[in-house]
């Protein structure tokens, strides 16, 4: 049936679904939506189905229906919600109200909330002060990184309407000076190396941008900082982690959630250790593969 609604001139629908109803016998249901009774009489005609039934669309708030199914998020110190759950604010922690839109990032998919986590589990150690936000969609995690040490924070993104929401979505949270949006491929933008080395990068993008990036992210990581990767799925974990450790950087946390995974890499400070004989020089990288990590299944 969808076919023959597809491949017909004379119809034109403003919506075609198709859902399965009885699974052993293969029933399945198509419906259609036209804009008035006449067309769908026409259509029903058109494609020969007396018994088709005919029915007016009920008129519904369908912005606020799909806004009511996404509840806040809990992360960690963070609370993520949309205006319309601005009552159930918080009273402790940092609240960032992000409203689903034109970009990627309301907290709600499992790449956002790994990366909110990670970064509540850093805070609780480290206090970054330069900062980076990779392909920052809403902006909602270098918001949540400003707002919670009181630093500013490049968000760039590849889409210049991405960085319009996420300068918006700074206003909304009271953090416009802290937030810094540039519409920049890649990293050949000059504002990535004027604001290097950074402390805490995020890139919550996709394995494979992921994986060319490696050898530029990491040489914008200062040593000692933390580069918070997402976007990956179980299956991609093992090569991304691979592609990171060629480039000198040690994983120091993952953070499941559902079948997404968030990655914290470490880049290593060389140290000097004291032994009879003399100071010798030894890596992070040697100490970091011996000290366990953490994992979080969320």
């Amino acid at each position: 049936m969808l076919e023959r609604i597809e491949e017909s001139f004379a119809l034109d629908p403003i919506a075609v679904t198709i859902n399965e109803t009885d699974e052993p016998r293969a029933i399945w249901e198509t419906v259609a939506w036209f804009g008035d009774e006449t067309e769908a009489d026409a259509a029903r005609a058109e494609l020969g189905l007396s018994g088709a039934v005919i029915a007016p669309v009920r008129q519904r708030d369908w912005v606020r229906e799909s806004l009511a199914g996404l509840a806040p998020v809990h992360a960690g110190r963070f609370f993520l919600h949309g205006s319309h759950d601005r009552a159930l604010r918080r009273a402790g922690g940092i609240a960032l109200e992000i409203d689903a839109g034109t970009a990627f990032g309301t907290g709600h998919h499992g790449t956002t909330t790994g990366c909110l986590l990670a970064l509540d589990e850093i805070l609780k150690r480290r206090r970054p002060v330069r900062m980076l936000d990779l392909g920052t969609g809403t902006g909602v995690l270098g918001l949540a990184a400003a707002l919670a040490v009181k630093q500013s924070v490049l968000a760039t993104d590849i889409d210049a309407e991405a960085v319009r929401v996420a300068k918006l979505n700074a206003v909304r949270n009271g953090a416009g000076p802290l937030l810094q949006g540039v519409t920049a491929p890649g990293l050949h933008h000059p504002v990535f190396k004027a604001k290097a080395p950074y402390d805490l990068i995020f890139a919550n993008i996709l394995a494979r941008p992921l994986a060319l990036l490696a050898h530029g992210l990491s040489a914008l990581l200062a040593p000692g900082g933390d580069l918070i990767l997402s976007g990956l799925t179980l299956d991609q974990e093992r090569w991304i982690r691979a592609c990171y450790r060629n480039q000198g950087l040690v994983a120091r946390r993952i953070v499941h959630c559902g079948n997404w995974v968030s990655l914290v890499l470490r880049k290593p400070v060389r140290q000097t250790k004291t032994r009879r004989g003399g100071p010798q020089r030894v890596s992070e990288t040697q100490s970091a593969a011996r000290a366990p990590g953490w994992e979080i299944d969320a």
